[in-house]
Formats: structure tokens, sequence, C-alpha cells
């Protein structure tokens, strides 16, 4: 049975196997969907172009294409409408690789139909979930789109990105991994004048120069062997919107100097082209590196720097604002509970404690990857210590000796089992092989340290 909430949506059926869509759009509409279906992701993404589903189904394998190929496209186009792929050819590489980009889920064929509207009934529930929690953050001072924070430090933030989203200003951010720089880029883009024309990510690391001058300034027909038409770079694709640069210090040098050439004459040359190409884009930047060290270093040029870092957003990490970690937590459980079809879960203090104790070198990625696996795994309403993983209970701090241990040797003794442990990958066994001792006397030890995890 539909739920009534998703029952007049939208979805298109792209595969090119005319039996396949005429047999899912035919079920999908007894289900009182609005379904259209296409065999060439061509005349799909025209017509996503026009008019976004609200769901797209796509095979990976396609006459004029491929599905991720497509999954991107209609990132850029139409960011809202949820993507789900099926493939006769399935792989859990190819899996990974569609979820990393943004695809909702995976199906591999041959599938039955229940399974596929209980993903169809999945993914837009989360799409719905996803509008209301974005018109809600509008009114909601903890939020600036997607970016979550109730501390002083991401306030402020809020507030810079307010007042330079409007500018027409490069901007660079800088913040460690998994700190939320692609959503900060959003936000701003969002903001922006430039609000209803592409955001277009690009992964400076990716790459090598060859590659990048590719993607970004595109090719002229002949240019190489296997141009047979011309293709339109990034920057030129993403006409009158933002072009978000990550990872931009791994950018080699010689690449550096053409991607200043197109900030201050604001034209390109595509590969193999003599005649410039005028652009309109925002560039907006982001590297998890120190770039004035790497100036100091020669690494990455100053003119480039001081072109990008029109206005310099950093991001602090997770463990330097932990009283947003609850807030963070709740909305994590949200929406992946949503996605799994799971009811919400209530969290115990254990849980909590410990992860807002916890360092998190993998900052806010790595707490979304931790709720992920707890309410996948979880068998209770309620979440507890249990349901986090056990290498939480390790961290790279150097534990503190216990208050009656004076005798400074015993402290140097338990320095070093920690050490060794630490370094042998939190392995018992390896541990009590190089220190020489028995397991149960490296139980022991661990124990006093507070380093053997509660298995209550």
């Amino acid at each position: 049975m539909i739920d009534r909430v998703v029952s007049k949506k939208r979805i298109y059926i792209l595969d090119d196997e005319v039996i396949t869509v005429r047999r899912l759009v035919h079920a999908l509409s007894k289900d009182g969907f609005e379904v259209e279906g296409f065999v060439t992701a061509a005349e799909a993404i025209a017509r996503i172009s026009k008019q976004p589903p609200d769901l797209l189904i796509t095979d990976v394998r396609l006459t004029d294409g491929n599905g991720l190929e497509v999954l991107q496209q209609v990132i850029r186009i139409a960011p809202q409408t949820m993507v789900i792929l099926m493939t006769g050819y399935a792989s859990i590489d190819q899996a990974v690789q569609a979820i990393k980009i943004g695809a909702f889920n995976y199906l591999a064929k041959p599938f039955r139909l229940e399974e596929l509207r209980q993903v169809v009934l999945d993914a837009l529930k989360t799409a719905g979930h996803l509008r209301m929690s974005a018109e809600q953050a509008s009114n909601d001072p903890d939020r600036y789109g997607e970016i979550i924070g109730r501390s002083s430090v991401m306030q402020d933030i809020f507030k810079t990105i307010k007042q330079v989203a409007p500018l027409n200003c490069n901007i660079l951010i800088q913040g460690e991994s998994g700190t939320g720089k692609e959503l900060v880029a959003r936000a701003l883009h969002a903001t922006s004048d430039r609000a209803s024309h592409p955001l277009i990510p690009f992964n400076c690391g990716a790459f090598n120069e060859d590659l990048i001058a590719n993607e970004l300034f595109g090719h002229e027909k002949g240019a190489f062997t296997g141009a047979v038409s011309t293709k339109l770079g990034l920057l030129e694709a993403a006409k009158g919107g933002t072009v978000f640069l990550d990872e931009v210090g791994e950018m080699p040098i010689s690449m550096q100097i053409k991607l200043l050439r197109v900030i201050q004459e604001r034209t390109l040359l595509r590969v193999g082209g003599v005649s410039p190409t005028p652009i309109d884009v925002r560039i907006i930047a982001a590297t998890n590196r120190d770039i004035e060290k790497m100036v100091a270093a020669g690494s990455f040029r100053q003119d480039l720097y001081y072109r990008l870092k029109v206005v310099m957003i950093e991001l602090p990490p997770l463990r330097q604002r932990q009283e947003d970690i609850p807030l963070l937590i709740q909305h994590f459980l949200t929406i992946i509970a949503a996605q799994f079809g799971k009811p919400v879960p209530v969290i115990e203090n254990s849980f909590l404690d410990t992860l807002i104790s916890y360092p998190f070198p993998g900052n806010i990625r790595e707490l979304q990857n931790i709720i992920e696996r707890a309410v996948a795994l979880a068998r209770e309403p309620m979440l507890t210590a249990k349901d986090l993983p056990p290498d939480l209970f390790f961290t790279d701090t150097r534990p503190q000796p216990p208050e009656k241990a004076s005798n400074q040797l015993k402290v140097l003794e338990q320095e070093h089992i920690y050490e060794v442990y630490r370094r042998s990958g939190f392995n018992q066994t390896a541990t009590s092989q190089q220190l020489g001792i028995s397991r149960t006397t490296l139980w022991r030890r661990l124990k006093e340290l507070n380093l053997v995890p509660d298995k209550k």
C-alpha cells in the first residue's frame, strides 16, 4: 500500500530495454505515481532539465552513456531529484561509487517489484523529510542550509556566510577533512544571486594535470586522439553559477598558473583552442592543507592564493565544537532512520557521553558513519555504548595515570604499554608478544588504564 504522502510524486524510468521501461512504468503507475519512461540518456536528461522528477530510476548500462554519468548530471541540474540505480552487472565497487556520488540506493537485476516499491517509498520519504528539514532550517538559529551548529564559532561562520554570499567574490574554505567544506560552498551558492544557475564541484586531487585542464577548460574537436567532438569544460558549463574547487592545494603548479590566468582575465582557452572564451563563474575553493605554509615552501603560488582567498572561512574540527555533537547526532539519527525505514531511536547517556569525549579524527563525516552503523545494526529502540564501534573506546590521547600512582616507574611502564598497544593497532595478542608478557597480565594492565571496553 503506497503512502498518501508520496503517492502523487513524479518518477522517471531510464533503461535501454523497452520491455523493462514499460514494465516499471506500468507497475508504478498502478501505485498512483506519475511515471514517464525513456530509453536513452539524452532524452531523459532533456526532460529532467525542463521538469525535474522527484525520483529517477536508471540502469547503469545505457546505449548512449552510463547511469553514473547520468547521476552526476542530475546532481548538477536537479539536485533535489533522488536517484536509484539498477543493473544486471552487480558489483560492490560500482555500488559504493554510486552511493558516494550521491545515489540513494542501488538495485541488482533481477529484482522483485515489491523490492523496488520499498526502495522507491524510502527514497521519496527521505526526499520529503529533507525538503521539510530545509524549510525548518530557514527559521532555525542552529542551522544554515545543511550546516548545523549552536557553538559560538559556528554561529560566527553562519554570519560570515550570510554576509559574503551575495557578494561576487572568490572564497577559500579551509578545514580538516570531514568538517563540511562542501556544505559551506553549497550554502554560499544557495544564498547568492547565482543560485538559479549550476553549482559544479570538482576535486582537484583526483586527476593529473592533463585531465584537470580537460575537465575545467574543455577541449576542441581533434585536440587529441579520441577528441571526436568539442567538449565544454566545467568552468564554461557553470555559466552564471559557481565552481567549487575541492582540494585545491593538490593542484599542480603548472595548472595553478593556468587557473590564475582564467581568474584574472575571466576567459579560458579550451585544450587545442586558439580563441579565448569568456566565462562568468564564481570560484569557491577548499583545502584541508595549510596553504600559507605551502606558499612559504613554494608548492602553492602566492598570487593564486590571494586571488582565491578574497574571503577566508576556516572551519573548526569537531573536537573543538563539542556542544554541537548532540545536535548533529539527532540530525543524523532522523535522516538515517528515515532512509532505512526504521523508527528514530532514543539515545542513552552512555552513547552520547562516549561520542562527546571522542576526538573524531574524521570529524563530522566520521560521526555520520558511526550513527549510520549504529542505526543499521540496532536491535533495540534505545542506542547505548554497546552500539558503538569497539575502537571508539581507544583514542590517540595518552592515558592519564591513576592519582594514586605516585611511583614514576609505574607511570613510565603504563605509558610504554599504551604506546606498544597503540602501535599494534590495539591488538592484544601482538602487544603481549612484543612486551613479553601473557595476555592475562596485559589485560590487567589495560584494565588499570581503562583501555578495556565495557562488554556488558
